[in-house]
């Protein structure tokens, strides 16, 4: 069942703060002379534009169809209300310099690859071994680099969000609504790998294997991928490992990475420490621990210390092992390793909303308005930043999380990069399609952006998928920062397949996403048939397989004309079909191309289908083959089926005319 505020039932027992966040609604829109669903004679619709208008707040839109949408006077009026200031005055202006100093006379671009290169892209807690404990592990990260990439030729690894999740069970499942961005999920750990855990006892050793054994059967399975099992078991395995002493050598590399981001971890660790007593939300807490700078969190901060430096320790040791997982794929001669993800936003509850209540916009949740997919709308849950507020720090905030998420890996992925230039809002109450678009300074985040990675020496992919305004391509491609380019989107004017030639260049390829069915499902028809069963469709399921054939018929010509699948052969198998997809995608002139290993392996089921929470595992699905036997890390160099989609995009790599390396666009 659909939870009422897309959180699932943990989280629905904020509804009463939203509540109380309406009821300052209304007093909001009282100022503004109106009333929920009438708009004041005096005030009208003309002073809603004005104000919006002078505060970046679209009072209309463009829907993916191109048809002109009005936003509604009660959503213009909210949004206003949640930029006000907490005194009352009229929200900030957006401005266009930061703190009056002027933009550097070169804006900063972010690296740019060396060569054109291919690399799987995988949900890693879906990628399981033998050893790891029922749940994808930064070891298992390690080894893929190491085989794709010194076997099979790939440079890079792209990987979900590794973000940090409660720090007890339950535990979110959505690696797109973190507790943290700024820190590692611990659940990510291999446990034998920690250097101290060869330092138990007999005893303590007999323990830790007993917590594991049971997980690493169940990952010979197909059963849902169960965090709060993996999490409590690893969980008591790092308190015994915990009280192994550090080594003098030890405990300064500790020392030294307390020390280069302290005030980030302290908090983090003090919000996990806190939770622990009263709950993953800080909106749930005592009034008086609402302020991390509190006295009475002062105090806790004390009287917590040892499950404080607990949650540090963790830090330090996923840091360690991410490091160790980019140093394996470079040393297997990647060109750039391990990418990793950065998710929108963070949960309202979380720890980093606790923290950054300076730039935090609450009663509002960013999302994206209706598109060909979602015919609904989408709604993150994720709270934005305030675009004054992000200002007025000169993107400070955004500078140190970007640091953090490009720190131990060759690129960094931004997942929906149109947000550094405007987000989808949607108050609180309110329905996605409903929102607006709030613009931010895209000179300053993009900047901040190119500038970090650029100081990381990281790759800057943005995922552009969806609703862009043309011109912010063209922006972020002056920065160096990658788009993507997914084969479903890729059409001509007239609807039909875009052919290899007229992609850009400047982007990451790949067949689908995280939110799309693999590429075997839209052959088969299986992806009409789960939307329709999960009731997501918006017309009936007879006309939505019509048009789903009719654009499957498309791209059968599209890959037959190309030769990659015989013209008078009739019908492919899924196989075949998605290795011409792949072979497809390494004609365009795409400076990197992602390989699902989900499709290369034959899944058929998708990892997340948005509009659902507990009517859909999502992001509970174990890698598995297309009769759903698990796809085990051991497995794959063996696996017929990957080597050949590896094939096909590693041979039409070579086979691409020379003189395409260092081009820019």
């Amino acid at each position: 069942m659909r939870s009422c505020c897309g959180l699932g039932p943990a989280v629905c027992g904020v509804r009463l703060l939203v509540k109380t966040a309406l009821t300052g609604l209304r007093l909001e829109l009282v100022r503004l002379g109106l009333r929920l669903g009438q708009t004041s004679a005096v005030t009208g619709r003309s002073e809603l534009t004005r104000r919006a208008q002078a505060h970046g707040v679209a009072v209309s839109y463009h829907d993916w169809r191109g048809r002109l949408v009005e936003v509604p006077d009660e959503t213009l009026a909210a949004v206003l209300a949640a930029l006000s200031r907490p005194a009352g005055n009229d929200p900030p202006q957006i401005i266009s310099t930061v703190g009056g100093a002027p933009r550097p006379p070169v804006p900063p671009r972010a690296p740019w690859p060396t060569r054109r290169s291919w690399g799987f892209t995988v949900q890693l807690y879906s990628l399981r071994s033998r050893a790891s404990w029922g749940h994808g592990d930064l070891h298992d990260l390690a080894d893929l680099a190491a085989w794709s990439g010194g076997d099979l030729g790939a440079g890079f690894v792209l990987v979900n969000p590794l973000h940090a999740a409660e720090p007890q069970p339950p535990v979110s499942p959505s690696p797109y609504l973190p507790m943290s961005r700024r820190q590692i999920s611990p659940l990510y750990l291999r446990i034998e790998d920690i250097p101290e855990y060869r330092g138990l006892s007999a005893a303590d050793r007999a323990r830790v294997e007993a917590l594991g054994a049971p997980l690493q059967a169940a990952s010979t399975t197909a059963a849902l991928i169960d965090r709060d099992a993996v999490w409590t078991a690893k969980r008591a395995a790092l308190e015994l490992i915990r009280a192994v002493p550090l080594t003098a050598g030890r405990r300064a590399e500790l020392d030294a990475f307390l020390a280069r981001d302290h005030r980030a971890i302290e908090d983090w660790a003090t919000w996990c420490a806190i939770a622990e007593v009263h709950g993953a939300d800080w909106r749930s807490w005592p009034a008086a621990l609402a302020d991390p700078g509190s006295a009475e969190v002062t105090t806790l901060r004390r009287e917590l210390a040892d499950r404080i430096g607990f949650h540090a320790w963790l830090q330090w040791l996923a840091d360690e092992q991410l490091a160790a997982a980019q140093q394996a794929a470079t040393r297997a001669g990647m060109s750039i390793g391990v990418i990793t993800d950065l998710a929108v936003g963070e949960h309202p509850g979380g720890g980093d909303a606790w923290a950054r209540q300076d730039v935090i916009v609450p009663g509002i949740s960013v999302g994206a308005p209706p598109d060909e997919f979602n015919q609904r709308g989408q709604n993150w849950t994720l709270p934005p930043w305030h675009p004054g507020w992000l200002a007025a720090q000169e993107g400070r905030p955004l500078a140190e999380l970007i640091a953090a998420c490009a720190r131990n890996a060759g690129g960094l992925r931004v997942d929906h990069v149109m947000g550094l230039a405007r987000l989808w809002w949607i108050p609180a109450g309110m329905s996605p399609e409903l929102g607006t678009y709030v613009r931010y300074d895209h000179e300053l985040m993009g900047g901040v952006l190119a500038a970090e990675v650029a100081r990381a020496g990281a790759l800057a992919i943005g995922e552009d998928l969806g609703t862009v305004e043309p011109w912010l391509r063209k922006f972020l491609a002056g920065r160096r920062i990658l788009g993507t380019s997914m084969l479903w989107f890729e059409r001509r004017a007239d609807g039909t397949p875009r052919r290899p030639g007229g992609w850009r260049r400047g982007c990451l390829a790949t067949v689908g996403t995280h939110d799309f069915p693999p590429a075997a499902a839209f052959l088969t028809g299986e992806q009409v048939t789960i939307r329709a069963k999960l009731g997501l469709l918006t017309q009936s399921e007879a006309d939505e397989r019509a048009a789903a054939q009719a654009e499957m018929n498309q791209w059968l010509a599209m890959l037959g004309r190309e030769g990659l699948l015989p013209r008078a052969a009739g019908r492919p198998s899924p196989d075949e079909f998605t290795i011409a997809l792949y072979g497809y995608l390494s004609r365009t002139p795409a400076v990197l191309i992602g390989v699902s290993l989900a499709d290369a392996a034959g899944e058929r089921r998708p990892q997340n289908m948005p509009g659902t929470v507990d009517e859909y595992p999502n992001w509970r699905i174990p890698l598995a083959d297309a009769d759903g036997k698990p796809v085990l890390l051991e497995d794959l160099a063996a696996h017929p089926e990957v080597r050949a989609v590896a094939a096909a995009v590693a041979g039409g790599l070579r086979r691409r005319r020379p003189g395409t390396e260092g081009e820019r666009a």
